[in-house]
């Protein structure tokens, strides 16, 4: 079975890896040799590790693409638009495709589908969400079946080992970003990680799978971790909570239809739920059903082995479906319905930085007022150089009140710094 490889950063270079280490053992389980025919990369001049067969190397992508002889295109470039048109050109020449690009999935996994599906070839990307937790084959397969009600975790490595950081250390969130991207956690540039968009991706391709709906990163509503404080770890630890981002997809039936709420937050998660324990890098999903109940998967959420083991189990369900002419289905998939702001009700709690004088609490108390949210409890949780640092926590209300308080607070004088908003479970 002749694969081309896209891409050999960590996990491309991880794949080679596990497939010459354990050729014999594929082959054996196979019932052929797996061999790579081509590894395409930008630079063929950068150093690479020393299990990359060089004479592999080249920057030839159309050649690893239309090469009449490859049966599996293996795409681990990221670049999505790039990827995009690679995952389309290979799908066309009949190639079953194996990708693990979250971006190109969230946004065109129906459209690829589609194109799968009519060229009679394979479409997997077990390695897109939660690295080496096998989830997606569990939707795909084992729960397909079934009627799945929601979805709830962490599936961000990356802004959990920051979080972890800065609540098992006291840590500011910039020394915690530091000390992951120093140990290989966080990239160059982690913004995706802490703005959410990453961990929205992959509640888009989540919610796809489980609810047959063409849910794209857009639908998702979005807020990241860039304004949490060493201050906010405080508080949540004496209100007895750990603060994750977590990511959630919920299926409800609304009088009008079924409707969809798919969102990425951070939250003050209590201690005692198995939330708050995930630490550092690692996933953890709970997938809720009409007949199984709840299910948990936790493991690995990153890096380079655990990635590229979840890139080789499709490799290998590629290859036998291809010896055996057969093809992994995909249902079709309908536009969703989504659950407006206005539906979407919890307690939340706002972090804010203010002027330090006389009678700012109360007209930020009154913007709350206003909307008809009532406040639970104010924190002060610190103060100096004129400002003081308040919490705020409500009692139930709409994400779409929380929403028109924000829009107030930014035009609210006496707010002189960053707002960050969790839903408090």
């Amino acid at each position: 079975m002749r694969v081309a490889l896209l891409g050999c950063g960590v996990v491309g270079s991880s794949l080679v890896r596990l497939l010459d280490r354990d050729a014999a053992l594929l082959e054996r389980r196979l019932g052929e040799p797996i061999e790579l025919t081509s590894i395409v990369v930008r630079d063929i001049q950068r150093p690479r590790d020393a299990w990359v067969p060089m004479g592999l190397v080249t920057d030839d992508l159309d050649a690893a693409i239309t090469d009449p002889s490859v049966d599996i295109v293996v795409e681990l470039m990221g670049q999505p638009k790039v990827a995009l048109l690679a995952l389309e050109r290979a799908l066309l020449a009949g190639k079953a495709v194996v990708t693990a690009n979250k971006d190109v999935l969230a946004d065109h996994l129906g459209r690829l589908e589609r194109l799968a599906e009519a060229s009679g070839v394979d479409l997997l990307f077990e390695a897109a969400v939660a690295g080496g937790v096998p989830l997606i084959r569990v939707l795909r397969t084992s729960l397909f079946g079934e009627r799945l009600w929601s979805l709830q975790g962490i599936v961000n490595g990356t802004s959990n080992f920051v979080l972890t950081r800065m609540s098992e250390t006291g840590a500011e969130l910039a020394e915690a970003v530091a000390e992951a991207e120093r140990l290989g956690y966080a990239e160059a540039d982690p913004s995706r990680d802490l703005d959410g968009r990453d961990a929205a991706a992959k509640a888009a391709i989540l919610a796809s799978l489980a609810f047959e709906r063409s849910v794209r990163a857009d639908h998702v509503r979005t807020e990241g971790i860039v304004g949490v404080t060493a201050a906010d770890v405080r508080f949540a630890h004496a209100s007895g909570s750990e603060i994750k981002l977590l990511a959630t997809a919920r299926r409800l039936d609304e009088a009008d239809g079924e409707a969809l709420s798919v969102e990425v937050f951070p939250a003050l998660v209590p201690r005692e739920h198995p939330l708050a324990g995930v630490r550092d890098a690692a996933n953890a999903i709970f997938v809720e059903g009409q007949a199984v109940g709840e299910l948990v998967f936790i493991g690995p959420g990153a890096g380079g082995l655990p990635t590229a083991a979840a890139v080789l189990a499709d490799i290998l369900e590629a290859a036998q479906n291809r010896r055996a002419g057969r093809r992994s289905t995909a249902p079709a998939r309908e536009e969703p319905t989504m659950l407006s702001a206005g539906s979407i009700t919890g307690r939340f709690a706002i972090s804010l930085l203010v002027r330090d004088a006389a009678g700012v609490l109360a007209r930020v108390a009154e913007v709350f007022g206003e909307e008809g949210v009532s406040i639970a409890q104010v924190e002060q949780l610190g103060a100096g150089e004129g400002h003081a640092h308040l919490m705020l926590v409500t009692h139930e209300a709409t994400l779409e009140q929380m929403e028109a308080i924000d829009r107030q607070l930014v035009t609210l004088g006496d707010v002189v710094g960053r707002r960050q908003r969790y839903r408090v479970l």
